[in-house]
């Protein structure tokens, strides 16, 4: 006889009842178990497929991990009635079954300090009307699913998933979920799963980690709530919210992740509760769809890994803040397209590296309370049917305060601009704006500065202590009514002439320049406020500042090592052709230099806008005159430096949200003092654009050209009738080139002489009958898409030189002349 291995003990409620008993196996002694009775199992492995299909309870001899069910197929414990398992672990091997499965209404089970080790389709599966609580459960199944709800209850208390192949916990089909201190992760789909109409989950203290997915998932109407949680570390987003599923967090920590902590889609609705969302590589919100929602109160979102918007909303999703944070972020707040509405009340926005709040595509934000402190843009309105209320909101410390551009209107009432390194409210391009008792003071540039005719309405605002004037309205246009300003500085005094090569004071400083004289308070077409006060009109009640006299500013100087004016403009005459082109641009030298004259001569000076188009094919020396214009403003003092700094489309546009603002400011920076060369520019303003990020390429551009209008030379080049287009892209872009400049193609002569020159640089000569049979082969050439003009005679001539080497290299003593020569046998076939 085989030695007992299970006993069974009646529970003593019933004096009917047989005795107690030992079994060999589990089979036989559920086979003669009664309701209420108690399974003591000794330690080993059972092979059976167990069915606990009456209350009773199992549970070791000899404690937790001793007894192990491992039945070569099938489920290995199945349980339909309120039994009790205690110690146990359930291992099966069978991929197409649970390991567990807990089914029927009348199975109230409970599982208390089991280990599920096994390779099954679901580790524990508890469906069909079920009621379970697993206490103190760990659950570890890499090839299929963690615990899975299907239309029942569960409870999980001080319980773990260790890994799974999919979602570590799965509720689905109006099953119910209740966790608590659990802890899942290493699974290879989301962490937790919740989908379809009445399914819900409820997560307390639980932890979500080391995910190949979502933290949280829930779609489908799905309704889910997370107090005193973490999830971090997984690769996919921390929270995924998609058709018209609700989550709600409470005193949860969201962070270091690869993507968003949270990605919204489809009519789903988020609210977060004193939550913290933090180290994220893309953004920390991004909300999707009309209908779709997220609400946060008392949270903060900070140290942003990527050069994405922290808070994205498009395609009419909403936002709502309040009492939030956010710090330490490329970009903070983007709320785009119509229909999209972002709502912040007392948040703050700190350390933003480029714009704290950005409104495009006719979307709204409104914001109550708010502080935007050290951020590069405060709030940008970028586009027309794009606007909001800003009330009592503070705006320190950051480059430009408020920005709004090509048709935006919003309102600001009762707010502060300080400390602006730029203007404190810049308005260009169309766009409107109504600033209702707004101040601006102790900024570096102007207080309020509307360009472009913009119909600006400013009711009761200030300026003090700014840079520059209060007020600067370069054309008609602006409506102030009751505005005030004293903080127009008396002016500078005139500075002697610096000698050639020496640097003025001041001038290896990095911060942005300020504007000179020639376009600021008291220059031609220009407006400015002093200690004076605007009636309606906007232009008729200026008083003069200065005195009535032009303000003069000190005279920059030549950089060291810069060659002189003239030495520039020999080599530029000295290129072949582009006779148009040289008398441009000497054109433009004769106003600069005569124009500086006049102000040492106490006249006002003229003030041509200095960037400019180069329109034309490739091969004709743009860039090359691009650079020796540097040179030539450089050696007249125009410039700092005179340098070149050419650059692309993929220079500028980044791939990301955000990036492309930054990537353009960059390059603009390493210009400074200099010349910015965009070449193609019309690559930023592509026919079927849509979103492209080349537009905003475009916007940081424009904006950066004129609060800086001094310290970089722009010339943008490509096709003529591309750069037509791109122009175009902006309301505000084609006033600030001053003219246009059109290289033609080079003719077969201009091509020949190209080619002499370099057989002149490279010690080669041209043998009788070859310069005119080089004549003949340009004159032939198509002058299509591919035709590069001087690069095509560069290319020629090398063709040549490797030519008349195959030939050359034949000779067994080539003269000196032999190996100069090249003769009409050397031309391209």
């Amino acid at each position: 006889m085989g030695e007992h291995r299970v006993r069974v003990t009646q529970d003593g409620a019933s004096r009917w009842r047989r005795r107690a008993g030992d079994y060999e196996t589990l089979h036989e002694a559920l086979a003669v178990a009664e309701p209420g009775d108690t399974l003591t199992l000794r330690p080993g492995t059972f092979r059976e497929a167990v069915l606990l299909d009456k209350p009773v309870t199992l549970r070791p001899a000899d404690g937790p991990g001793s007894v192990r069910l491992d039945p070569p197929a099938g489920v290995p414990l199945t349980v339909t009635a309120a039994a009790t398992v205690q110690g146990l672990v359930i291992e099966g091997s069978d991929v197409s079954v649970p390991a567990v499965l807990i089914t029927g209404e009348k199975a109230a089970a409970r599982l208390a300090d089991c280990r599920v080790e096994t390779r099954a389709a679901v580790g524990v599966e508890i469906t069909g009307g079920a009621d379970a609580v697993l206490t103190g459960c760990v659950v570890d199944n890499p090839a299929g699913l963690g615990v899975r709800l299907r239309g029942a209850v569960a409870e999980l208390q001080d319980s773990e998933v260790t890994a799974a192949a999919q979602s570590g916990l799965a509720v689905l089909g109006g099953a119910t979920a209740r966790l608590e201190r659990c802890r899942l992760h290493h699974a290879g789909g989301a962490g937790v799963l919740i989908a379809d109409p009445g399914s819900t989950a409820e997560l307390i203290g639980c932890e979500i980690y080391e995910v190949r997915g979502s933290g949280v998932q829930a779609e489908a109407q799905a309704v889910g709530r997370l107090t005193d949680c973490t999830v971090h570390r997984v690769t996919g987003n921390g929270l995924s919210l998609d058709s018209e599923a609700e989550l709600t967090l409470t005193a949860c920590r969201v962070h270091d992740l690869p993507e968003n902590a949270a990605d919204l889609r489809g009519r789903s609705r988020l609210r977060l509760e004193r939550s913290t969302l933090h180290d994220f590589g893309r953004g920390a919100l991004s909300v999707w769809d009309a209908g779709t929602r997220v609400e946060a109160e008392g949270c903060k979102i900070h140290s942003a890994g990527g050069d994405y918007p922290a808070l994205w909303v498009s395609d009419g999703a909403t936002v709502e803040l309040t009492d939030c944070a956010l710090d330490d972020l490329p970009d903070a707040l983007f709320v785009l397209d119509q229909g999209s509405t972002a709502t912040a009340r007392d948040c703050s926005f700190t350390g933003i590296r480029s714009s704290a709040v950005s409104v495009s595509g006719g979307a709204t934000a409104d914001l109550a309370d708010c502080r935007i402190h050290q951020a590069g843009t405060g709030l940008w309105f970028r586009d027309h049917g794009s606007g909001g209320r800003l009330t009592g909101c503070e705006i320190s410390e950051v480059s430009t305060g408020v920005i709004v551009t090509k048709g935006a209107d919003p309102l600001l009432r009762d707010c502060t601009v300080r400390g602006a390194g730029d203007a404190g409210v810049y308005v260009s391009a169309q766009g409107r704006g109504t600033f209702e008792e707004v101040r601006v003071s102790h900024g570096r540039g102007f207080g309020f500065h509307v360009i472009d005719g913009c119909r600006t309405r400013l009711v009761r605002c200030r300026a003090e202590s700014n840079g520059r004037a209060g007020f600067e309205f370069s054309e008609p246009g602006p409506i102030a009514e009751a505005c005030t300003a004293d903080d127009v500085l008396p002016a500078p005094p005139a500075a002697p002439p610096a000698p050639r090569g020496a640097l003025p004071s001041g001038t290896g400083d990095r911060s942005p320049l300020p504007h000179p004289a020639e376009s600021g308070p008291g220059g031609p077409g220009a407006s400015a406020v002093g200690a004076s006060v605007l009636g309606a009109s906007g232009l008729g009640a200026v008083a003069p500042s200065h005195g009535g006299r032009p303000p003069t500013v000190p005279q920059i100087g030549p950089i060291p090592d810069c060659r002189p004016a003239d030495e520039a403009l020999a080599e530029l005459e000295a290129l072949v052709g582009l006779a148009t082109v040289k008398r441009e641009v000497r054109t433009l030298i004769d106003l600069i230099s005569v124009g500086r004259r006049r102000q040492q001569a106490g006249l006002k000076a003229p003030s041509p806008r200095r960037h400019l188009v180069f329109t034309g094919s490739p091969g004709t020396g743009k860039t090359t005159v691009a650079r020796l214009y540097g040179e030539i403003l450089a050696s007249l003092g125009v410039l700092q430096r005179g340098h070149l700094v050419e650059v692309a489309r993929v220079d500028l546009v980044g791939e990301h949200i955000g990036s492309t603002a930054i990537r353009t400011a960059a390059a603009f920076d390493r210009a400074r003092g200099g010349v910015l060369f965009i070449d193609e520019a019309y690559a930023l303003a592509p026919e079927d654009g849509g979103r492209d990020f080349g537009r905003e390429a475009i916007d940081t551009l424009v904006k950066l050209m004129e609060d800086h209008r001094d310290a970089v030379v722009v010339i943008v080049a490509g096709y003529t009738a591309e750069m037509e287009r791109f122009l175009a892209a902006n309301p505000g872009l084609s006033s600030r080139f001053s003219r246009t400049v059109t290289f033609p193609d080079y003719s077969a002569d201009e091509l020949l002489q190209i080619a002499r020159a370099q057989c002149l640089e490279h010690e080669y000569q041209l043998a009788e009958g070859t310069a005119s049979a080089l004549l003949d082969h340009f004159a032939a050439l198509d002058r299509g898409t591919g035709f590069g003009n001087g690069r095509t005679a560069r290319q020629v001539f090398e063709t040549m030189v490797e030519r008349h080497a195959m030939r050359v290299a034949h000779l067994s003593d080539p003269s000196t002349e032999e190996l100069q020569l090249l003769v009409p046998a050397d031309l391209p076939g």
